[in-house]
């Protein structure tokens, strides 16, 4: 097996056409499927855990996860239906069972779910049969099974009772039925007609209460298998009567509700492209009122920003917590929403957001990276280009286009890029937050291009013709012609000097990129190829393409083939240091093929995509493998050895931080920084303004209280005061001398008081103003002694570690010395490994030296016996000339008789209406008798006539023998 393997790192992606592709694992995880593995991906630390899909499947159809949340049951498609359910506990996603149809052959199971105490699972078959499978899944027991529809009425969706494991719902075109196990059968427990109803959707709000969506837009509510009542996503409730429809007119938009899900409060259900709705419950009989739109917003980066709202909700998902709500679209993307976020803007429009990165909606076509950045560019049928970070696994630059994109190059250095389109090819800037075209070529549909390692040329394929061109002056500097068919791969030699390409004509060509001239060639007119590589050492290339093997190619002649399975080959690619092959399938598997070839089936499968990979590279220091495929997923692989450990690096790369930004951009930047930063401060400014206003206003506030409510209270005293003057004058005017001669004494004895106390307290304050110095003296001691003993005790430390760098110093002189002393061990090793190989390829050159003479003599003799057949040929090809030309001469001479005989025949009908014209003539001159015989009497005057026709009559045989004997002479003429 080999020796180098590959792990999944990273993918970038969603599969579409998965029922129920989203569900929540915890308040943090998602799991959703992508290519042939779901994947289970952490919100807040964007890290991801893989389960692979099953060997051959040949894809998923529907998810379910249980409701405690450790099981995942996922459906595959393949020569039997199967379920395979997954314990999410075990930290390898262990598998636990499969189950299937039994007896019943079933192709697929399009819905699936898991009962509330998880430990049953009912799967719905598809078509023909549409079969109802319940099982008792850990003992892979089927318990009952039944048919829910007829073949033209498929089922959508089925679902578990949440509080019951007996009763099942499940709705589908036309179709609504609930059932119930009992006595170890299905046995349905409703009877409805609803044939004018396509239900595509629909959740459990109670025990008793279902809520359906439709295709028209209608949401039906259901209790007890009955139907109470309907409402639309777009108006208000139109009735709460049972079983009565909707009155008015329809309104004006029909959207589908693909998608619906509950909770505490309600339940979410989409409402037409880009749209879900939020019902809540109100307090009037049950009903619900819509709450609140959710829109995906507009994609800023697209040449048509509304594209993006007219996807359609294909699975909606809230989180255990109900926080946070999680949709899928049919787009392949992923959006998410914090309710309470969404609750909360009552005034303004609620959006969606990406829930980790927008991904490709279409087939990805082209594929590159650089070696001075760690960024990944892709191209898709979508419009789109994208650079991806395979270090920190973000999204970095996107843009959308007019038209499909084809092919893409990344320059080395990370600042370039070149785009295939169907027009041109255009080489554009990457810059800090666009991608700028700056320089346009007239290479048509390019499907291929890329960029030389040292970056001073590229290649691009035009049809069958490949030109390269300056990457520095723009010249078209070559243009290599050979190929008879559409090259669908290039590839350069690691110094630039060779170029091998591929073709569906089953050419595999080496060119000279200084001479244009064609240094090697493979051509097997069986096989189309469609990818190619070259060793690290450009000696020996390997390609694959229809015929379903792997051949190396060395010298013009096919050394090895390696079958592949009756799979074929779709791309392919060798490490760098030239240890293992990665081989990509039209299955979407991905293969790790040790080096040197084996006739044996020396390989390790991977499952990867569920559609052809059409795009395959490694990295430069060769620690990633990455491969896109026509599923619309980028897959990163992480290249390890059989330890696990990341293959050795030949130096270290150091990426580069560099961006470009035009002049006018930085200035414009700068500038929107600078009127953001006045803007903020003047916010700023303003607030604090605001915040002093208010505290002094409230101040003024306080303070006019207060002097108002004193300003009273004194008014109050003064007319209080006034009166009790007024009463003390009139009745104690004599004894007011004393009372102002005993304040006066009170006064002069309370300030003598006052005095002493002042200044006892003064004494008080020098005291403790003494005291603190003391006290503050004593603690600039302790700083200044424990300063001391940390000097002391990290000198202490310095010397420590000092005599430890040391000891260390001189272990690394051993160990350099021991690594300088196996060097030359090793070299001296390599020396006579060389030594030993030079010899080895004297040797085959001399072999092959005398194979080459014998067939160049072989060569000349069949140039002889080719020399003599061209001659019998040229010889044969002059009588063919002659008898063609005397074969024209007997055709114009056919042509003038067809001619003849077309003028003979109009002279017959002539002559017949001549004769027809005389029969007419001699009846009208025999009037006055009558027919006899063969000829006709008369009656005279004095006598009875009998004239004989018989003169007549041999006058017309002889002309007409005449005729005929001239038409025959006329037929044997043109024979």
């Amino acid at each position: 097996m080999a020796s180098v393997v590959a792990q999944c790192h990273y993918i970038f992606g969603l599969r579409t056409g998965v029922i129920n592709n989203i569900c929540y694992f915890d308040e943090q995880t998602v799991i959703f499927p992508c290519g042939n593995n779901c994947v289970r991906y952490n919100i807040d630390q964007r890290w991801q855990r893989f389960i692979p899909g099953t060997e051959k499947s040949q894809g998923m159809q529907a998810l379910a996860i249980s409701a405690n949340r450790r099981y995942l049951a996922v459906s595959e498609r393949g020569e039997k239906g199967t379920i395979t359910v997954y314990d999410l506990q075990h930290e390898q996603s262990r598998k636990r069972k499969v189950l299937s149809g039994g007896e019943v052959p079933v192709l697929e199971f399009v819905s699936m779910a898991f009962s509330p105490d998880s430990k049953y699972l009912i799967g719905q078959a598809g078509a023909p049969d549409w079969t109802l499978f319940y099982w008792m899944w850990e003992k892979q027991k089927v318990m009952a099974s039944v048919k829910t529809t007829g073949s033209t009425n498929p089922i959508n969706q089925v679902s578990f009772n949440p509080q019951d494991n007996t009763q099942i719902c499940v709705s589908g075109n036309g179709v609504f039925k609930l059932f119930r196990y009992a006595e170890g059968a299905l046995k349905q427990s409703n009877f409805l007609k609803l044939e004018s109803h396509n239900f595509l959707s629909h959740t459990w709000m109670s025990e008793e209460r279902v809520i359906a969506g439709t295709e028209t837009g209608r949401l039906l509510v259901f209790e007890s298998g009955d139907l109470r009542w309907e409402m639309s996503v777009t108006t208000k409730p139109a009735t709460q009567e049972p079983e009565v429809k909707s009155e008015g007119a329809a309104p004006a938009r029909m959207p589908r509700i693909t998608a619906i899900t509950s909770y505490s409060k309600g339940f979410a259900c989409s409402a037409g492209p880009g749209t879900v709705c939020l019902f809540e419950k109100t307090e009037e009989k049950d009903n619900y009122r819509k709450t609140r739109e959710i829109r995906i917003p507009a994609d800023p980066c697209s040449n048509e920003p509304s594209h993006a709202e007219q996807q359609e909700m294909v699975t909606l998902c809230i989180s255990p917590s109900e926080e946070t709500l999680v949709t899928s679209t049919d787009r392949g993307q992923l959006y998410s929403i914090t309710l309470s976020s969404a609750e909360m803007s009552k005034g303004e429009q609620a959006h969606f957001e990406f829930l980790s990165h927008s991904f490709h909606s279409n087939i990805i076509t082209g594929l590159s990276i650089c070696i001075r950045k760690p960024l990944i560019a892709t191209c898709s049928l979508d419009h789109s280009v994208r650079i991806w970070n395979f270090e920190t696994n973000v999204l970095e630059l996107h843009k959308e286009f007019q038209e499909e994109a084809f092919s893409v190059a990344l320059h080395p250095s990370g600042l370039f890029i070149l785009v295939g389109f169907s027009d041109k090819l255009r080489l554009m800037n990457l810059l800090i937050d666009d991608v700028r075209t700056f320089k346009e070529f007239t290479v048509r549909g390019c499907r291929e291009c890329v960029f030389s390692h040292g970056g001073h040329m590229f290649a691009a394929v035009n049809g069958n013709l490949i030109h390269i061109y300056s990457s520095t002056t723009f010249d078209n500097l070559l243009n290599l012609k050979g190929h008879n068919g559409k090259v669908r791969a290039i590839v350069w030699s690691t110094d630039d000097s060779r170029l091998v390409s591929c073709g569906m004509d089953g050419a595999v060509y080496e060119w000279n990129t200084l001479n244009s001239k064609r240094e090697s060639e493979s051509v097997l007119k069986s096989c189309s190829y469609t990818g190619v590589t070259i060793s690290p050492d450009a000696k020996t290339i390997f390609a694959v393409g229809t015929d379903c093997t792997l051949k190396e190619i060395q010298d013009c002649q096919i050394l090895r083939e390696v079958a592949a399975d009756d799979v074929a080959y779709t791309t392919i690619a060798m490490s760098r240091s030239g240890r293992v092959l990665f081989a990509g399938t039209s299955i979407g598997t991905v293969r790790a093929i040790k080096y040197p070839l084996s006739t044996q089936k020396d390989w390790i499968e991977y499952q990867a995509h569920s559609g052809a990979v059409t795009k395959m590279v490694i990295t430069f220091d060769d620690q990633y493998l990455l491969t896109v495929s026509e599923d619309c997923c980028l897959l990163i692989w992480k290249i390890i050895d059989k330890e696990g450990r990341g293959l050795k690096r030949d130096k270290d790369i150091t990426y580069a931080e560099e961006i470009l930004i035009t002049k006018s951009d930085l200035e414009e930047k700068i500038m929107m920084e600078l009127k953001t930063r006045v803007e903020e401060l003047k916010m700023e400014n303003e607030y604090q303004l605001r915040l002093k206003d208010m505290n002094y206003n409230e101040k003024i506030k306080d303070l006019s209280e207060k002097f108002v409510q004193e300003i009273e209270s004194l008014k109050t005293k003064n007319q209080v005061l006034k009166t009790e003057k007024e009463k003390q004058e009139m009745s104690h005017l004599e004894v007011t001398r004393e009372v102002v001669e005993k304040h006066s004494r009170e006064q002069q004895d309370f300030e003598s008081t006052s005095n002493q106390k002042l200044m006892l307290e003064y004494e008080k304050y020098q005291e403790l103003q003494l005291k603190s110095q003391l006290m503050q003296e004593g603690y600039e001691r302790q700083l200044q002694a424990m300063e001391d003993s940390k000097g002391r005790a990290l000198e202490e430390l310095t010397l420590f570690y000092e005599a430890k760098l040391q000891e260390k110093m001189l272990m690394l002189g051993q160990c350099q010395d021991e690594s300088r002393q196996q060097m030359r061990e090793f070299e001296e090793s390599k020396k006579q490994m060389e030594e030993d190989g030079d010899r080895e390829i004297q040797d085959i050159r001399i072999k092959y030296e005398r194979k080459l003479r014998v067939e160049k003599e072989i060569n000349l003799r069949l140039k002889g016996e080719t020399g003599v057949m061209r001659k019998k040929f040229s010889s044969l090809q002059k009588d063919i000339d002659d008898r063609n030309v005397e074969i024209e001469k007997l055709r114009v001479e056919q042509q003038k008789l067809r001619g003849v005989i077309k003028s003979l025949e109009k002279d017959i009908l002539g002559l017949k209406k001549e004769i027809q014209e005389r029969d007419e003539t001699i009846q009208d001159k025999v009037g006055g008798g009558w027919l006899q015989g063969d000829g006709v009497v008369k009656v005279g005057m004095d006598r009875v006539l009998f004239i004989r026709h018989q003169t007549r009559e041999k006058g017309l045989r002889r002309r007409k023998r005449n005729v005929t004997r001239n038409v025959v002479l006329c037929s044997l003429t043109e024979t």
